[in-house]
């Protein structure tokens, strides 16, 4: 009798041993799941990111949008755009893609200071550079957020059907980088009229 019941206190209890393979077990199977799980949770806030860059895209080609086509342009309300008979030609751009400096406007960041177009062509800004039109800083808003500009004349598939030369449309690109590094472009027409 006394045996059966040393037996039986055996196959009752864990050894050490065995609650040590347990623990290592779970560990390992804890592990794998977030392993699997934590890029989702990256991925959650992308659609939150992409709202915010498109704010923040929008924003930035209403303010392009609202300055004149050309430095040529005349803004008091003429009867010529530039490139007409009689009217100033319009800014060319360089060969490398790059605009001629306006007279007058030495400083390229400072956008108060831009009054057309392609004034913003390789224009970069994050930190304490994103702010609105009135120039206050929203780099609280936009952490970590980066944009870039680029202004170009555009091309003869870019106009095909709507009646007007290459060069009297400018395409203006404005490419948001998130946090995640994510890049969402945004790009519109402006037209010399």
């Amino acid at each position: 009798m006394l045996g059966q019941f040393a037996l039986g206190r055996r196959q009752q209890g864990l050894s050490l041993i065995e609650l040590i393979i347990g623990i290592v077990v779970l560990a390992i199977a804890l592990s794998l799941v977030t392993a699997v799980l934590g890029p989702l949770y990256v991925k959650s806030t992308d659609p939150w990111h992409q709202v915010r860059a498109t704010e923040l895209g929008q924003s930035m080609l209403n303010d392009i949008m609202a300055r004149s086509f050309d430095q040529q342009s005349p803004r008091s309300g003429s009867l010529l755009r530039c490139g007409e008979t009689g009217a100033p030609a319009c800014t060319l751009q360089n060969g490398d893609g790059s605009w001629p400096a306006d007279p007058g406007e030495t400083a390229p960041d400072n956008r108060l200071r831009f009054n057309d177009v392609d004034d913003f062509n390789n224009f970069t800004a994050n930190g304490s550079l994103l702010t609105n039109i009135l120039a206050e800083d929203l780099a609280d808003v936009y952490r970590n957020y980066q944009l870039t500009v680029s202004v170009r004349y555009a091309t003869a598939a870019d106009v095909t059907g709507i009646g007007l030369a290459a060069d009297q449309v400018k395409v203006i690109t404005v490419t948001v980088i998130t946090p995640t590094g994510s890049a969402l472009q945004f790009s519109s027409y402006k037209g010399n009229w």
